[in-house]
């Protein structure tokens, strides 16, 4: 048995999924929102996105970081000897914002229970740039790559003791 089909049919089905689509589409966040695409900008998102639980934003931010200043990151590790003078931190922006960015994906990886990939991102840091400094709110730098070498200690240690 045929059921007759209405000439109406198909436009309203088409209308429907129309409406469906534009409500699932409001439900769903905005465009990736890169501000200035300063690395400053990008670190800041990320660290909020981190805070907030938001893993495809925080892997957003901390690429692009990478991607954009990289390069100059790595040139300005490479002018440096030791950790600059906190007067003088400020003037290896990329190097910090691109080395809080590596960590900042380290901490995504160990909430994620990715102990093995936060390690190697850990690593990056301090193999590659160890002179990074973050701001902290509260007024003084600290040192992203010293945390890092912390942390792979733990983690490293956390899984000889599951063995």
């Amino acid at each position: 048995m045929m059921l007759a089909r209405s000439p109406m049919s198909f436009p309203i089905l088409a209308s429907a999924v129309t409406i469906a689509a534009m409500f699932i589409a409001a439900g769903r966040p905005s465009a990736q929102d890169f501000g200035d695409h300063s690395s400053a900008t990008l670190t800041r998102k990320a660290w909020e996105a981190l805070a907030a639980g938001d893993a495809d934003h925080v892997l957003a931010y901390t690429s692009k970081c990478r991607k954009l200043y990289a390069a100059e990151a790595k040139k300005q590790q490479a002018s440096l000897t030791e950790f600059a003078p906190a007067e003088k931190a400020h003037d290896s922006w990329a190097l910090n914002d691109v080395g809080t960015c590596i960590f900042i994906e380290g901490q995504l990886l160990e909430k994620q229970g990715k102990s093995a990939e936060a390690i190697v991102a850990y690593r990056e840091l301090v193999d590659e740039l160890k002179f990074c400094q973050c701001w902290d709110t509260k007024g003084w730098f600290w040192k992203p790559a010293e945390a890092a070498a912390g942390r792979i200690k733990e983690l490293e240690f956390d899984a000889e003791v599951t063995k």
